[in-house]
């Protein structure tokens, strides 16, 4: 099936990430959101990076406008049955996920495909939900999205073969690089990365050295771009705890709990970068 127009439910930073890299290769975009103060937020957002990519040469002021021009935003998702593929880029929390892809499942036009941007939630579990369960996937981006490389192609029980075909030539369409994935708990790269983070935030806890100099020396002793701390307040100290709680529920391992500093800024609201705080502060 040939995927011309799609829709992304979520306005978040990964719902409109993924409208912006779309819409950069030459598809038509609907972003929907409950939320009309997110859909505004989300298309400020693509708009500021696009300006941005510009003004570093790598787009034309063309490119630029025409991306633009393919991205609409709405509140009403029954827009998704003029689709020919819907990714879900809700919150990672399992209920609400299983209830919009019930949803809008059921508002697909015949051959449309669907997909989900979970970091860590069954892809089965959520295909199931859905009346196309044969033609859903995992599809999981990395942020900040225009600029990360890998996406996550993650098949359910149910994923046909033509679905995975469709959805690798998607993604290298749009200019990234896919790997293909076994459905479970985190995935390959969560798997890996989070326990990392959240260990980072038991050294925080139990007083072994300072934030800064956590992630000094991750950075400097292992070559990151980037400390872990600093990371997780990149992701959202509330989305890295939903993957860990998702790992520790799954594999029933301890070694997967979620670390009690970690939860404890998430009890108080500090999110990261989108609340301007988190491990540390930010200005708006």
């Amino acid at each position: 099936m040939s995927i011309e127009r799609m829709a992304v439910i979520g306005a978040g930073t990964m719902g409109n990430g993924i409208a912006q890299v779309c819409a950069l290769a030459g598809l038509e975009v609907t972003l929907i959101d409950v939320a009309p103060a997110a859909l505004d937020r989300g298309r400020s957002t693509i708009e500021k990076n696009l300006q941005r990519q510009m003004t570093k040469g790598v787009i034309s002021e063309v490119e630029r406008a025409t991306a633009l021009s393919r991205i609409s935003t709405t509140t009403d998702s029954s827009t998704t049955s003029k689709s020919d593929l819907v990714i879900e880029a809700a919150t990672e929390d399992v209920n609400l996920k299983l209830r919009l892809l019930r949803q809008i499942g059921e508002q697909l036009k015949p051959g449309a495909l669907m997909a989900s941007n979970t970091s860590s939630i069954s892809i089965t579990q959520l295909a199931a939900a859905t009346p196309c369960s044969d033609r859903f996937m995992g599809v999981h981006f990395f942020n900040p999205v225009p600029m990360m490389a890998l996406v996550e192609l993650i098949r359910g029980v149910q994923t046909t073969d033509s679905t995975a075909a469709a959805m690798t030539d998607f993604v290298r369409r749009i200019g990234k690089t896919p790997i293909a994935v076994r459905n479970a708990p985190g995935f390959v790269v969560n798997r890996l990365l989070c326990p990392m983070i959240n260990e980072a935030f038991c050294a925080l806890g139990d007083g072994v050295a300072s934030a800064e100099e956590i992630d000094e020396g991750m950075k400097l002793g292992c070559g990151h771009p980037i400390g872990p701390l600093a990371l997780a307040d990149l992701i959202g100290l509330d989305t890295l705890l939903a993957i860990m709680e998702v790992l520790y529920a799954d594999f029933g391992d301890s070694k997967y709990r979620p670390a009690w500093a970690l939860r404890e800024l998430v009890a108080a609201g500090r999110l990261g970068r989108k609340t301007q705080r988190g491990v540390y502060e930010y200005q708006a």
